[in-house]
């Protein structure tokens, strides 16, 4: 098989208890790399339209790329994907670690999930040998207890786990997957789809990596990063995620109060700098990577913290902190840890707790509504409460875990203006009307609706190849590296292309759900003004948002009636099955 790539899929029928291993040409590796581009593969392929996301005829996919494993800054990532319980639409997210390099070692570059299991499950894959092994015991559990429990059992406290908590049991609509306790696969509810399939983890444990085809070519950009990452990663180095709040605030940026604001009075007692002075251990990284950006974070009151789920990043500091209008960087931390133990996506969470604060402050909702919790901004233990209900799905809980949009649905009077998401999921800490018209477009586009890492054609190649964004290699970098790993010798164009396939089938797949034009749409908070700070009267206009929207369609393109890519572009992209299918 080529280099970087163990040429071996791994397919497990839950239902049937079915194992099989399938072994592509190396030109499908080629032409779609892993990561994003095997996701979008499948699921066009094996998920047809109208599937419902949580029964057995949806497929969950861990894929690998070609990168992961390589022993350099960034190659520490794989990508998941079904059909989304949380938009009904292509669902994908990625995540680092160490799970991901371990499967790598395993033998396998991609897992595909299938059916239902009978009882709950976990998958015990240990250098090419695959059970499929009773987790009844582990129901119920949260991802620290189940890694114990699973690393005992199996006799080993090397192995990787990728799991689900409680949110993901519960079939909460923005469940993640959390890798080794501290990293998550936290967009489009891929927790939900696992839960579903009553699969609780997937173990791991290899010790073979497939060769690489010009290891001293691979070993001097590494050598290069290791001897300049402090000066390259800068604050990222010291603080990781969420460094300078204090500065996005003070330039009016910080999303606060639902987005209605952007400035925040608390921002710098919820900064990275001032988590770490108080609350900070030494930090930790990902497989292979000496930018160690990752926090761990622990205290004893007013909240036990518990240091084995890590720390808040920069998103979970702004949709748990700022975004609802909490200023306690301890109360922030205990939601951290709950996120990680539950498996919940912090965006999702933040943003629909803000939004039910911004309803109940504007008497939409009323504490009969909400089971007694004061949902005013700012509180930090009606907060913290509410990530309890909502991995329980308890009380008000039950109905936070929907998400802002079935929220609105069910509330209705006006409360739709108070939804920030597009296409159905939450907008990440990043408001465009603070940064450029383009953000809201990356927002719009995205398949996945709103993503903070779908900002360019390129960032969706590194997604494929499963290479982390934050080393930020320059091209001539990045081809270096791919091209030692793998020994293909591809252009910088040739690489986009992988890019653009991607994008192209999930924006198909999106079609065939029946999306068109119509729903690439900015939440409507985007078309108003910040009322006051340095960005006073600031918005989007919506008319140049329009010619935007005509213009990238042109340039991608695509039809822009049905926003889904020609049958030209998709025969020049070599996939022009996706336009048959479009076709029919």
């Amino acid at each position: 098989m080529n280099n970087g790539c163990n040429g071996r899929i791994l397919r497990v029928d839950l239902s049937h208890r079915d194992i099989r291993v399938e072994e592509p040409e190396e030109d499908f590796y080629r032409t779609y790399f892993g990561g994003w581009g095997f996701v979008a593969y499948y699921l066009l392929k094996e998920v047809p339209p109208g599937t419902d996301p949580l029964s057995p005829e949806n497929k969950l996919i861990f894929a690998l790329g070609p990168l992961t494993g390589a022993p350099i800054a960034g190659a520490s990532r794989n990508a998941v994907g079904a059909k989304s319980p949380l938009t009904g639409l292509f669902g994908e997210a990625d995540v680092g670690g160490w799970w991901n390099a371990e499967l790598k070692r395993a033998g396998y570059d991609a897992i595909i999930v299938e059916g239902k299991a009978g009882k709950p499950v976990y998958l015990w894959i240990q250098d090419g040998e695959v059970e499929i092994r009773d987790a009844t015991h582990l129901w119920g559990k949260t991802t620290k207890e189940s890694q114990i429990m699973i690393r005992k059992e199996l006799g080993d406290d090397r192995i990787r786990t990728a799991q689900i908590g409680l949110a993901g049991e519960n079939k909460v609509h923005y469940a993640c997957i959390i890798n080794d306790l501290k990293h998550a696969a936290g967009r489009t509810g891929m927790g939900a789809v696992m839960g579903s399939k009553n699969l609780k983890a997937i173990a791991c444990r290899g010790h073979h990596l497939p060769p690489m085809a010009d290891r001293k070519a691979v070993d001097e950009v590494r050598k290069w990063f290791a001897a300049n990452y402090e000066e390259l990663s800068g604050n990222l180095a010291k603080y990781g995620t969420g460094f300078d709040l204090q500065g996005s605030s003070d330039k009016g940026g910080l999303p606060t109060h639902n987005f209605r604001d952007g400035v925040f009075a608390g921002a710098k007692a919820i900064s990275a700098e001032t988590v770490l002075e108080t609350l900070g251990l030494p930090m930790e990284g990902c497989y292979a990577c000496p930018v160690r950006c990752k926090k761990v974070v622990e205290a004893e009151k007013p909240y036990a913290v518990d240091k084995i789920y890590g720390g808040p990043e920069y998103e979970t500091l702004g949709s748990l902190g700022s975004c609802c209008g909490v200023d306690d960087a301890v109360a922030i931390s205990k939601g951290h840890e709950l996120c990680n133990a539950y498996g919940i996506d912090t965006i999702s969470a933040g943003v629909s707790i803000a939004f039910a604060m911004e309803c109940y402050e504007n008497g939409l909702l009323t504490k009969k509504d909400t089971d007694g919790l004061d949902l005013h901004f700012g509180n930090a233990e009606a907060m913290v409460a509410l990530l309890e209900w909502i991995a329980h799905r308890q009380g008000f809980g039950d109905f936070v875990a929907g998400g802002c949009k079935r929220m609105a649905e069910k509330i209705g009077k006006g409360s739709e203006a108070f939804a920030i998401h597009t296409k159905g999921q939450e907008v990440p800490m990043h408001d465009p009307r603070a940064r450029t018209t383009q953000l809201s477009m990356n927002y719009v586009m995205s398949p996945t609706g709103a993503d903070h890492v779908h900002t360019s054609l390129w960032n969706i190649f590194k997604n494929c190849v499963t290479m982390c964004v934050m080393p930020n290699y320059d091209d001539e970098k990045m081809l270096a590296i791919v091209d030692g790993v793998t020994g293909w010798g591809l252009s910088k164009e040739e690489l986009e292309k992988v890019g653009e396939r991607a994008m192209d089938m999930a924006r198909a797949f999106n079609a065939l759900e029946d999306l068109t034009a119509e729903d690439d749409q900015t939440a409507p908070r985007f078309l108003t003004s910040f009322t006051f700070g340095p960005r006073e009267g600031q918005h989007l206009d919506p008319e140049e948002l329009k010619q935007l929207k005509q213009e990238y369609y042109e340039k991608m393109g695509w039809d822009p009636t049905r926003a889904v890519p020609m049958q030209e572009r998709l025969e020049k992209l070599g996939i022009g099955w996706v336009a048959d299918m479009l076709n029919k």
